[in-house]
């Protein structure tokens, strides 16, 4: 058998969940005061993070496409080479209000102030782990997300919902117990890592980024919010404005097959998940509700059409580690037939336990049998150790706090 490193790849399991573990300083996850942090804030340009006031009298402009933001400008007769230069200072400054942006009239200020609103939401939780996982729990209107900021020694990810609550209600999934409330706009999908960069003091930071990657793998299935994930994604990746990479940005779906081609077709090179979790269609119609509709035939013939699909570009395949369901060996060999053939990785991810659920993750020794079945088969996996697991915030724990805060009192009444 080869080494565990070799099979594990992915990262180390972590030893003790009681001992923190402290992240490379540039990623900047504990919290600093102000006062400390007064010079990188004002190198980008733009203070601390800023409440919103007035929103629902104004307009937002997080969100709008510059072709948008264009058209409203016009109507109140703001010279439109003014779109740039508001663009720069509110994607590329994480500035929150016209009063931070010093190329701008005091005359436009007033103007762009009486009509217009920057709001990225109201962050009320900002939760650190031992191993220095964060968790930010955003307030939209009334609607409470979760993102996930995970540090690591050459990269940061930013974890980020796309709806409040889930379409489907995949039984391993914490999310999945709360149904669906309502889809996030394109200005809460782009506000979300707004604020993550704002906290983590990334913007104008020349020495890296603290978050080069982006994944869409919190709460909801984005693909059920594709027109919004779009109008939010075109913003993310504009060179003049976020300007992050589709190489370093991957959505992941249940299983949602029309969407498949068009994500492909409308951000060429863009990673792709699966959340996969059964190697066939009996298990896998009672763990993940999606496909009941699009059957892993069906699923699998669309990953191997994904027009960016390259041996640069694998999509990736989760699957999540469930004690006695989905973990023998004769399942892994299943696994690997199922995907082999095209550029693809499986990414098994221990399960996660949080309250009520019915699962118990597979042992280390389970996993890493698992993992070398498939290494066996020819085709590339990982293992994803948890991060974040003390504070709820590893893959399948995450549920809007109020509804979990809800939920509590109620059994104890």
């Amino acid at each position: 058998m080869r080494s565990l490193s070799r099979v594990v790849r992915a990262g180390r399991r972590p030893r003790s969940s009681s001992v923190r573990q402290v992240p490379p300083r540039r990623l900047h996850t504990s919290r600093i005061s102000f006062h400390e942090s007064e010079k990188s804030e004002k190198a980008s340009g733009c203070g601390q993070i800023i409440e919103p006031v007035g929103a629902d009298k104004k307009l937002n402009i997080v969100g709008l496409s510059r072709e948008e933001l264009e058209q409203e400008f016009k109507i109140f007769q703001v010279p439109t080479y003014r779109v740039d230069q508001v663009w720069q200072w509110l994607y590329q400054k994480g500035c929150q209000s016209f009063q931070q942006m010093p190329n701008i009239s005091k005359d436009l200020k007033e103007k762009l102030d009486s009509h217009f609103v920057i709001n990225w939401g109201t962050t009320t939780a900002d939760t650190i782990s031992a191993d220095g996982t964060r968790k930010l729990l955003i307030n939209f209107d009334g609607s409470e997300v979760e993102s996930v900021y995970i540090p690591e020694t050459s990269r940061g990810t930013l974890c980020i919902s796309s709806q409040v609550g889930c379409t489907f209600a995949c039984t391993f999934c914490h999310t999945g117990t709360q149904g669906l409330q309502r889809n996030l706009r394109p200005s809460e999908l782009v506000s979300q890592l707004l604020t993550a960069k704002k906290l983590l003091f990334d913007f104008g930071n020349q020495e890296g980024r603290a978050i080069s990657n982006l994944v869409f793998m919190g709460q909801g299935e984005p693909f059920y919010n594709y027109r919004n994930l779009k109008k939010a994604l075109n913003i993310i990746t504009d060179p003049k404005g976020l300007a992050m990479s589709k190489r370093k940005i991957t959505v992941s779906t249940s299983g949602v097959v029309p969407n498949i081609e068009k994500l492909g077709q409308d951000f060429p090179g863009m990673g792709l998940a699966i959340s996969l979790h059964a190697p066939d269609d009996k298990l896998r119609s009672e763990i993940v509700t999606a496909n009941r509709q699009w059957p892993l035939a069906e699923l699998i013939n669309a990953c191997k059409n994904y027009p960016s699909l390259s041996p640069n570009n694998r999509i990736t395949f989760e699957y999540v580690m469930l004690k006695g369901v989905n973990d023998s060996v004769t399942q892994a060999k299943q696994l690997a037939a199922l995907v082999k053939g095209f550029p693809s990785l499986i990414n098994l991810i221990p399960f996660n336990p949080w309250p009520g659920s019915q699962y118990e993750s597979s042992s280390t020794q389970t996993i890493v049998a698992f993992a070398q079945a498939i290494e066996d088969a020819g085709v590339a996996v990982t293992v994803r150790w948890p991060r974040g697991r003390d504070i709820l915030a590893a893959c399948g724990q995450l549920k809007t706090e109020t509804i979990k805060k809800r939920e509590t009192a109620a059994s104890s009444t």
